[in-house]
């Protein structure tokens, strides 16, 4: 059956009666940190050869010997297939056929909607299918929020903000920056935006933040250091595309307000969060320079961009290097015809 956003931390945290857990989708290190929440439900030593059994994409001829194997000191086995596909549909099948107690918990990124591993699972009671996909905005939010909790540290509205939009979509690479802010601010801790700032200062989503502001100041020098600082840190071409989408929708919203006859330091001032101290000169430029039409037109260029990142085999860090060269020498012409 197909698991709902709402009850996939249940069914993590509560496997019960289920026989398999299939997670797919695009977020590999979301798909990983789920697989391993599930299997510590039920075995709590991971490490245990008695309980836990870990399988390759080569596991097909293997998975039923396993799911049928008994514990040699008692507890519910776990059988965790890392990179499973439609090779595995056959042998789970005639698993579920019998009676085990088994939980079978299946890794799947990148396995289509059409896939007969994920028609049967969708199809069992017994069975649950996660999609695990990058979050964004608000969800994004709540879990950095979360965890964070966890350890009792509250974090402003502002810094909590302008750290979801540093990062990139993998759940892996977020865990990490989370777990480096909560060593930073310590059990019970409060982090303000300053605090966040002065913690990750030296994260890839500051210089993909460099990035974005010199290109539509029309600093092409600039905008080319910092996209080559922030690519060689290991941000992905799709979160390149994702942050100048949204530090061009921020511009947009302040040109529009200036637009309706509001200053520009009031248009920058009711942003949310605002923008950065250090960074009002390089904002407010770039406000002087583009109208809210060319705006919009370098947002559809640059949702463009990211719909190209996808396509398999796409040359994706030559096409960030060219959008962000393009914004740059756009700034630098609009510049020039002030």
């Amino acid at each position: 059956m197909k698991i709902d956003a709402r009850s996939v931390a249940r069914v993590l945290r509560e496997p019960g009666a289920l026989r398999a857990i299939l997670l797919h989708g695009e977020d590999t290190g979301l798909i990983r940190e789920r697989a391993r929440q599930a299997a510590t439900a039920i075995a709590p030593q991971l490490d245990d050869p008695f309980r836990v059994a870990v399988l390759d994409r080569d596991a097909a001829e293997r998975l039923e010997e396993e799911i049928f194997s008994l514990s040699l000191r008692g507890g519910r086995r776990v059988v965790w297939v890392r990179d499973g596909g439609d090779s595995l549909t056959a042998p789970l099948k005639a698993s579920l056929a019998r009676e085990s107690d088994t939980l079978v918990i299946i890794e799947a990124p990148g396995l289509a909607s059409r896939s007969r591993l994920r028609a049967l699972v969708e199809a069992q009671a017994s069975c649950a299918a996660i999609g695990c996909y990058p979050e964004e905005g608000r969800a994004l939010e709540g879990t950095i929020r979360q965890s964070l909790g966890e350890e009792d540290i509250r974090i402003d509205a502002d810094a909590l903000a302008w750290f979801a939009g540093l990062l990139g979509p993998d759940r892996a690479a977020m865990r990490g920056e989370v777990e480096k802010l909560a060593l930073y601010a310590g059990r019970g801790g409060h982090l303000t935006l300053d605090d966040v700032r002065t913690c990750i200062g030296d994260a890839a989503g500051v210089s993909l933040e460099d990035a974005a502001f010199a290109a539509t100041a029309g600093d092409r020098a600039g905008a080319d250091t910092a996209i080559e600082r922030a690519l060689a840190e290991g941000t992905s071409p799709i979160a390149v595309a994702r942050a100048l989408l949204s530090h061009l929708h921020r511009l947009r919203r302040a040109r529009i307000a200036m637009d309706s006859g509001q200053s520009r330091a009031d248009a920058m001032r009711g942003l949310r969060p605002p923008v950065f101290f250090k960074r009002t000169e390089s904002f407010g430029q770039a406000l002087s320079l583009w109208s809210a039409e060319r705006l919009m037109d370098a947002a559809e260029q640059t949702q463009a961009l990211e719909k190209d990142c996808k396509q398999t085999g796409s040359p994706d860090l030559a096409l960030c290097r060219r959008h962000i060269a393009r914004l740059a020498a756009t700034a630098a012409i609009l510049r020039r015809d002030r």
